[in-house]
């Protein structure tokens, strides 16, 4: 008997309390052949789905060729049919090719879990786009915290659950950035869509971006907008910086903003020639305004020869 009892496993906790039919998840999963008109997309789904990036268009290639390989992940819909926690871009390519029905995986989860996992099957993508981790970093502290069972205010501070360790800490940990990193990203949701757009073509660089811009209000930030695509210019760290806290100060409006802009752009462009490099091709009688005549004059033949170059 005491052999017996030696030998005996102890069922866990999670298992003790698992239903029948999760154990038989647990063992051996049903794959099950769903018409496309039945599932849907996930509502808060972070990523890009139809971007043309070099991976997508290997996996319509695949899918075109061999059908769908590896099932997808779905939880069922209150208002019926079936919802997608992992595959969105194979249910893209499927669609696509013209497939009429996916192979799928049925799971029961939580909205919480399924915001959780949602991120996570994607996350370590290495061709995400800034607006794409900013909210998929968001939706998943929102859920962590959520989880933890702390007070919605408490914008990162989490309970028990994760030993009085912030959320936001946690995260970085499991994607490799830094808490820092982190809440510059969730900053970046704060930003108008057209701004976004500007940091995801990298014209609008992601620091200013999200420790400074993303504090200005919806309407500062469509002032800043239009300056930006009329003057084909973006804001500094430093103009960044200066422009929140002009908006702290309430003395932040569209004129100010363009004369911000336009000071360093005149300095930026502005170039400084030397005397003593400029003497050995004038006579010495020539005064510095008769030798930019002279220069804006040989620019201007050197810019005619360029063009009737780039006409042939």
């Amino acid at each position: 008997m005491a052999g017996n009892v030696k030998n005996m496993g102890l069922t866990s906790l999670d298992d003790l309390f698992k239903s029948e039919q999760e154990r038989q998840q647990d063992t051996h999963e049903r794959i099950l052949n769903i018409p496309v008109g039945e599932i849907y997309p996930y509502a808060r789904q972070p990523y890009s789905i139809k971007r043309p990036t070099p991976d997508l268009v290997r996996l319509m290639d695949s899918i075109e060729q061999v059908g769908v390989a590896e099932p997808l992940i779905v939880r069922p819909r209150t208002e019926g049919g079936y919802e997608i926690i992992s595959g969105h871009r194979r249910d893209y390519c499927a669609r696509t090719v013209g497939l009429e029905s996916l192979p799928v995986i049925v799971r029961e989860y939580t909205d919480d879990e399924a915001d959780i996992l949602v991120v996570d099957y994607n996350i370590t993508r290495e061709d995400l786009l800034p607006s794409e981790k900013a909210k998929a970093y968001s939706l998943k502290l929102e859920a962590m915290k959520r989880q933890a069972g702390r007070p919605q205010k408490n914008c990162t501070q989490v309970g028990d659950n994760f030993r009085g360790r912030r959320s936001v800490h946690i995260l970085g940990e499991q994607v490799g950035e830094s808490a820092t990193q982190i809440q510059r990203y969730v900053n970046l949701t704060k930003l108008i869509p057209p701004l976004l757009e500007q940091v995801d073509n990298g014209f609008l660089k992601v620091t200013p971006a999200a420790d400074y811009i993303s504090h200005l209000s919806e309407k500062e930030q469509t002032a800043l907008l239009v300056i930006m695509e009329r003057d084909e210019v973006s804001p500094s760290l430093g103009q960044a910086k200066r422009l929140k806290e002009l908006s702290e100060e309430g003395k932040l409006d569209a004129n100010v903003m363009d004369v911000l802009l336009r000071e360093d752009k005149a300095l930026a462009r502005k170039v400084t020639l030397k005397n003593d490099r400029l003497q050995k091709y004038f006579p010495p009688s020539y005064t510095p305004k008769q030798m930019e005549e002279v220069i804006i004059r040989l620019l201007d033949q050197w810019q005619r020869k360029k063009m009737r170059e780039q006409e042939r």
